[in-house]
């Protein structure tokens, strides 16, 4: 029963979607980081819902550090974020039915019918913002060493949005855009296909693209600790999340090596490659080009039509009409969800290869001489 990841910094989740409150706890990280709260703010906001395309279940993410910082810095001891639950309706739920794409009866394998089923429990989608409250401590770290992670929406039904082109620009213009696409005209039209899913009690998938700009080359390990592997264990935490593609991806499929192999070069007296059709990962460990990998959404499983099912308590065929506060796309709100996730990977990374005390790189270390 491990709600944990990570080795030198790891991140452990605790709370259910109608229970008091979620949080997080992390452990690892070196003293004197500076935490700000403004930030971790700006990282719950991306997430929370905000508009007709989302659920109308509203949280104000009220947070509270209970540990590990003082003065404004971590302290080097384990940093629990709490968030409060405060607008649940756990009437809208039923135990025994399954509805169809979730977790109900796999929970109830696993947990052996002691789960909290009200509103997914420890499966619901509203554990991701302590996920993104994590990132709002580890992705201003990571800017300070020069590391850079954005996510947009790639693909919405037929819809799609321009991939990265300007690293720099486009993660700087993401990270403040009220919707997550590059071309705001995208954002406008997929907005509109997203509407007409609720319309139709129906609900829409998608696909992510997400590049970091700044990784240091030599990162991650050859076999089962590779980059991609890593990032790929934490991403498909994400329920939402069904497939995941680094660089060209399924496209090396149609390819041949003298179209698609990356060659190297020197610029401005640093080894890069003419081409990232890689993603920036080698052998399984990063060349210093951008990472950059494309996750499948899958449509929220939450749709207001009628759909057959069992009720796991009876054993008996039945039939469902899922009621309670969802939305028709979960694509929007995950973006910063993958941002945080990442960052937790990289962060990681960075600490295995270099020792924790990197975040401190180009700050005087205290000593105890």
């Amino acid at each position: 029963m491990k709600n944990t990841f990570g080795q030198n910094i790891s991140v452990t989740l605790f709370g259910e979607s109608h229970g008091e409150a979620i949080g997080a706890v992390i452990d690892g990280l070196t003293p004197g980081i500076p935490v700000y709260e403004e930030r971790i703010s700006r990282e719950l906001t991306r997430r929370r819902p905000s508009s007709s395309i989302d659920t109308p279940r509203r949280e104000n993410d009220n947070f509270r550090i209970l540990s590990g910082v003082f003065g404004g810095k971590t302290t080097g001891t384990p940093l629990a974020i709490i968030i409060p639950n405060e607008n649940v309706k756990s009437s809208d739920y039923e135990y025994g039915s399954a509805r169809p794409s979730h977790a109900d009866y796999t929970a109830f394998c696993k947990y052996h019918g002691f789960e909290d089923f009200r509103g997914g429990g420890h499966f619901s989608g509203r554990i991701t913002a302590a996920l993104c409250a994590v990132g709002g401590i580890l992705l201003p770290a990571l800017e300070k060493l020069g590391i850079k992670i954005g996510t947009h929406i790639l693909k919405c039904a037929d819809i799609k949005d321009n991939e990265f082109c300007d690293f720099e620009r486009d993660i700087t213009a993401l990270n403040s855009a009220p919707f997550p696409t590059i071309s705001s005209e995208c954002g406008k039209n997929m907005t509109k296909k997203i509407k007409e899913a609720a319309e139709n009690s129906d609900s829409i998938g998608g696909i992510t693209q997400t590049a970091v700009l700044g990784a240091f080359a030599g990162l991650g390990e050859p076999w089962f600790d590779s980059v991609e592997g890593l990032i790929s264990h934490a991403v498909f935490s994400l329920g939402g999340i069904k497939g995941i593609e680094f660089g060209k991806g399924f496209g090396f499929a149609d390819t041949k090596g003298s179209e698609s192999n990356d060659e190297f070069k020197v610029e401005n007296g640093k080894i890069v490659t003419k081409t990232n059709n890689n993603g920036g990962i080698n052998g399984g460990i990063t060349n210093g080009m951008p990472i950059v990998f494309n996750c499948a959404v899958k449509p929220t499983p939450s749709i207001s039509r009628p759909q057959n099912t069992v009720d796991f308590i009876k054993k008996e065929n039945t039939e469902i009409t899922i009621h309670g506060r969802h939305d028709p796309a979960i694509i929007r709100r995950i973006c910063p969800v993958i941002d945080s996730v990442c960052a937790i990977v990289i962060s990681d990374l960075l600490a295995s290869r270099y020792g924790n005390d990197v975040f401190l790189k180009g700050d005087k270390l205290c000593s105890s001489d």
